[in-house]
């Protein structure tokens, strides 16, 4: 059968201070006025019934997942114990599903995207699925570039296969490049972003985490003999307690002969970072702004207004973010580096009731 797994657990840290520790990314309503969450879990509901989506993230969340998600069964909810990276949780959810049903195929999904032409969207999974089951392949979905992109990963575009939207073999993956790099990516032609989003079985990634993860097969496979134990949830602290975590794509994707891209057709954003949620603010000349903003003879800014007004003049290539507590005012061209802020943040007491 076909299940849903939705990637749940990340702090979504790039978009502090408006995504918080208690009060994460995927659980925003800044776009529409449903979360992400909500909107990732609708938009597969076409495909996948109710009774086959499962949500994995760590215990902190688990409480906010079931309000906004009322009709997802609680048993569906996979709790990892500490955060040891996707490809450490998609396995946990592999083999949870694996006990459940031997031919398991798998549509994992972040839940921070955004998409439109939700038909387009369901036509390319179902062909991901036929795929996935066809060749035992690992299929991902690949965006085509509209500009050079330093925040996500590339694929490459090998040969190309039978299919009605065009679907390839991957040559490699590349991870987040530098812009001379990704001009390059974007002037060849043959390259994809990569969004993210896997389709594959769950026999198959875990014989390929086995291939290539040995230590992290060798731990998921404890855990599998343990699943509907009473000491299930004991040997799953312990066996992450000893695992090196990694991504799925450094650990696996970069590495396997397995996996094909399809090119999708539909819009997609990966609301990652305050460049690509601002593209969805209301455009003044060259900037970017919300509701209390006003902005004289500025440049390139995008403002993300709250309580109070915030008033620019003459000022360009800025980020100004009114949390309400916090107010961050950012270059423009340093969004990627919040996450080392953060850190900077949390070594100092006087600032962790901010976070």
């Amino acid at each position: 059968m076909i299940y849903g797994l939705i990637l749940a657990g990340g702090k979504g840290s790039r978009l502090y201070p408006l995504s918080r520790m208690n009060r994460p990314k995927q659980f925003l309503d800044v776009i529409n006025e449903k979360s992400f969450l909500v909107n990732t879990v609708e938009r597969i509901a076409p495909l996948i019934e109710k009774d086959n989506m499962y949500i994995v993230t760590n215990k902190d969340y688990e409480d906010q997942i079931k309000d906004e998600l009322k009709d997802i069964n609680k048993e569906n909810i996979i709790t990892e114990p500490m955060n040891k990276e996707t490809a450490t949780c998609i396995g946990l959810s592999a083999v949870k599903l694996l006990k459940k049903d031997q031919d398991a195929v798998m549509i994992v999904l972040p839940s921070d995207h955004y998409i439109e032409d939700e038909k387009e969207y369901v036509n390319t999974l179902a062909q991901a699925i036929e795929l996935a089951n066809r060749r035992k392949a690992i299929v991902t979905l690949g965006i085509e570039p509209t500009r050079p992109e330093i925040g996500y990963g590339y694929i490459e575009m090998g040969e190309q296969v039978s299919g009605d939207i065009a679907t390839y073999k991957v040559a490699r993956f590349t991870e987040k490049p530098n812009l001379d790099v990704a001009k390059e990516f974007i002037f060849t032609g043959n390259y994809l972003w990569n969004s993210g989003m896997f389709v594959f079985r769950a026999d198959i990634i875990l014989r390929e985490i086995e291939k290539y993860l040995p230590n992290v097969y060798k731990s998921l496979m404890e855990i599998y003999r343990h699943i509907g134990a009473e000491d299930e949830d004991e040997v799953i602290l312990k066996e992450y307690d000893s695992i090196n975590g990694i991504s799925i794509d450094f650990g696996v994707m970069q590495r396997t002969r397995k996996a094909y891209v399809i090119k999708c057709n539909f819009h997609w954003d990966d609301i990652g970072s305050f460049t690509a949620l601002s593209r969805f603010l209301d455009r003044k000349e060259s900037n970017f702004i919300s509701k209390n903003s006003y902005l004289d003879d500025c440049e390139n800014c995008a403002v993300f207004g709250g309580k109070n007004l915030i008033i620019g003049l003459g000022v360009k290539d800025l980020v100004i973010v009114d949390a309400g507590d916090v107010l961050l005012v950012m270059d423009k061209k340093r969004d990627q580096e919040i996450k080392h802020l953060l850190t900077k943040l949390e070594s100092e007491e006087k600032y962790k009731k901010y976070l």
